[in-house]
């Protein structure tokens, strides 16, 4: 009998596969230059309005539109706060890192001086 368990226990071991979201999320690509209107916005809307919109528990910065959210990235921390790891204090969003494909996206986006459209 407790072989059956052990073969029974290895077999799920063996069986369990283990992938983050960042694993089985398709990356992101973009034809073309990297700008808030064709890229940024939708990662910012995704990961960042639920808290950063008015309403939210972080209305007090919110990142709604173009000029707030390249306010947060040239005059706060927000570069730094998305690129911490789970778990880090301060880390953005705070409910998961973004994909780190993403989160290469808002930094070339200002490296490429922060483009509207």
């Amino acid at each position: 009998m407790k072989k059956i368990y052990l073969l029974l226990a290895l077999t799920l071991f063996f069986a369990c596969d283990s992938n983050t979201y960042e694993d089985l999320e398709k990356p992101t690509t973009v034809d073309g230059p990297v700008t808030y209107q064709n890229t940024v916005k939708a990662i910012v809307d995704a990961n960042c309005i639920r808290c950063h919109s008015p309403g939210g528990v972080s209305s007090f910065r919110p990142l709604t539109t173009y000029q707030e959210v390249k306010d947060a990235v040239q005059n706060t921390n927000l570069l730094d706060r998305i690129q911490r790891q789970n778990g880090e204090t301060g880390q953005m969003p705070q409910t998961g890192r973004m994909p780190q494909d993403k989160i290469n996206l808002i930094l070339q986006w200002r490296a490429d001086g922060l483009p509207e459209n």
